[in-house]
């Protein structure tokens, strides 16, 4: 029997297409300018709705930002789900390169991501919902490890692992003097280095 939707359910309903129409733009507007540079009114411009109503939906722009990372930090745990728990013969080498592919293109992500990990002014219910976004991480990790026959605990090599990614990212992104196909070879050697110290 089909439950009963009431006009409270709809409004409900509204809202959070609103929401994910604003975190569409944001995530637009991240692609292609600087994190620290985004403004409420360049999302509100690219929703096509006016500044003061972004704050209906998000009580500040941080909450904002952070429902964009997590929307896209859910998009890179399950390409990781998909990888690891579906995988028996598994291959770490694969998994670091489908990573980090997935961080060069989608760049307001990595930034985003890099952004609340250094920033130390969050609130407490940001750093849980952050804690709770890199443990999925983590968990997939861990599973990775111990399908690899990795003995525990595999929890710290798991943020090993995860911090050497993104330290290849930190430190070769925007390598100076190189075009873009030039960085994303260099990354994927040097991720090849960094597995090789992974595997048992």
């Amino acid at each position: 029997m089909r439950k009963n939707k009431t006009f409270a359910d709809l409004k409900n309903g509204e809202k959070l297409a609103r929401q994910q129409v604003i975190i569409d733009a944001a995530e637009r507007v991240f692609a292609v300018k600087p994190f620290n540079k985004v403004s409420i009114r360049d999302v509100a411009r690219e929703a096509g709705i006016s500044h003061a109503a972004i704050y209906r939906y998000f009580p500040d722009q941080r909450s904002l930002f952070m429902e964009a990372f997590l929307r896209g930090a859910d998009e890179i745990i399950l390409f990781l789900t998909d990888m690891v728990e579906n995988t028996e013969k598994i291959d770490i080498g694969i998994i670091a390169e489908t990573y980090l592919t997935y961080l060069i293109e989608n760049d307001q992500f990595f930034r985003m991501m890099t952004h609340f990990m250094l920033d130390g002014s969050l609130t407490a219910e940001m750093i849980d919902k952050l804690n709770f976004a890199a443990r999925r991480i983590f968990d997939q990790f861990d599973i990775m490890f111990r399908k690899m026959g990795v003995p525990e605990p595999v929890r710290p090599l798991s943020h090993a692992f995860f911090a050497s990614l993104n330290g290849i990212m930190i430190t070769f992104k925007n390598y100076p003097g190189r075009d873009q196909n030039a960085v994303r070879e260099h990354i994927k050697v040097i991720s090849t280095v960094i597995t090789e110290k992974f595997m048992v």
